[in-house]
């Protein structure tokens, strides 16, 4: 093992010693700072060094004529000082050299996401479409906060939705959390977390009157979908989501009790809603297919509707109400509970809310019932002994 003060010249002059594959030499000067020569010519600057847990290590620092020596010594020198105050040259750079890009971190996160979300599908989507196009090749350690809200920015400026954006930037951080959760090499922090946004409102104003369910009610009735009039007086009747009734199943109703058990529901979490005795009575009229569970499935599979929103758009339309969801019957059963006095508490706990404010959107006052309000206030006042008669 050559010993020598590293310089300039001995080291252009340095060789590998007769009949070996290489020789190293070794710097008085700084310990562990070595020139490798090689019996093929090649020579190569490193480090040596035992990290924290005596093992030996090596950490390349440049091969002879990428850099000035001069320039080399400093870089060996620093090293070193960094090596005596507890660094690990080269565990640093295995760790740079195992940073992920942003598309493997992507499966992983759908991965995790298969067993325990139910709008898989719905993440699949955005990532693929929205998230991964921009970001699948950048190594996570290369995304930084500026360069997210920028590019969300510019999504925001585009011709997605609100919600749509909202969306990516919800599943988008969801990945980095589930990066720091695994304690993923590259990711010290979220770069999507602190980035400001305004709030979004997507809730509609749409009240149906009695005129247009009936309407509504005969249109579903006179079309091509037998299932459409009690798809729809359903949703009206109990308030469900759509997803909850199409996948409902007959070991599910108890109709002596007027119970329903809707096991699988947005927030993950089972819940019995009531069933109106109008609701009953359209369970009594359904028909019931042979080795089917649903109550109302499709008559040709025997399996939930994939979807009803052809039919639906033809019977809406001829009923005289274009742009109305199947979900805005959701909204008209808590908007028809809370004008019937019905306290926002039970709404809440018949739609299955996890949330008291979304019980608040559903049922906002109807301008009857506002008009109800004021004409209560207006007979007050008038009975009032010391107002003058208006």
């Amino acid at each position: 093992m050559p010993v020598q003060k590293l310089d300039a010249q001995f080291c252009q002059l340095a060789r590998c010693n007769p009949g070996k594959s290489k020789t190293d030499y070794y710097d008085t000067v700084i310990r562990g700072f070595v020139l490798e020569c090689r019996k093929s010519g090649g020579k190569t600057f490193y480090l040596r060094y035992q990290n924290a847990r005596r093992e030996q290590k090596q950490h390349p620092i440049a091969r002879y004529g990428d850099a000035s020596f001069d320039k080399i010594r400093k870089e060996a020198q620093r090293l070193r000082s960094e090596i005596t105050l507890g660094g690990d040259p080269a565990a640093k750079k295995a760790e740079i050299a195992s940073v992920e890009t942003y598309s493997e971190l992507a499966r992983k996160h759908l991965d995790f996401a298969k067993g325990t979300q139910r709008s898989y599908s719905t993440t699949e989507m955005y990532m693929r479409r929205h998230i991964l196009p921009h970001w699948g090749k950048k190594y996570l350690s290369d995304i930084t906060q500026p360069d997210v809200a920028k590019w969300l920015a510019d999504k925001s400026q585009g011709n997605l939705a609100p919600a749509s954006v909202l969306k990516i930037r919800i599943i988008f951080n969801r990945s980095f959390e589930l990066a720091l959760r695994w304690n993923l090499p590259g990711v010290s922090r979220n770069p999507v977390k602190g980035i400001p946004h305004k709030p979004i409102n997507n809730a509609r104003d749409r009240y149906l009157t009695t005129d247009d369910v009936r309407r509504l009610l005969a249109a579903c009735d006179a079309s091509a979908n037998p299932q459409l009039g009690r798809i729809c007086r359903l949703l009206l009747y109990s308030g469900a989501r759509l997803s909850e009734l199409l996948h409902a199943e007959w070991t599910n109703i108890d109709l002596p009790r007027r119970q329903w058990l809707i096991p699988h529901t947005k927030n993950g979490r089972a819940r019995k809603a009531a069933l109106s005795q109008l609701a009953v009575a359209v369970l009594e009229e359904a028909p019931r297919f042979e080795r089917c569970p649903y109550v109302v499935p499709n008559p040709e599979t025997k399996k939930p509707f994939v979807s009803v929103k052809h039919s639906w758009q033809t019977a809406r339309d001829a009923a005289g109400l274009p742009g109305l969801r199947l979900h805005d019957l959701r909204h008209a059963c808590a908007t028809f509970l809370a004008g019937s006095g019905v306290d926002l508490l039970t709404i809440g706990r018949q739609l299955g809310h996890a949330d008291y404010k979304s019980t608040l959107r559903y049922s906002k006052t109807t301008h009857d019932t506002l008009l109800a309000a004021v004409e209560a206030g207006s007979k007050q006042m008038q009975g009032r002994a010391d107002l003058p008669n208006l």
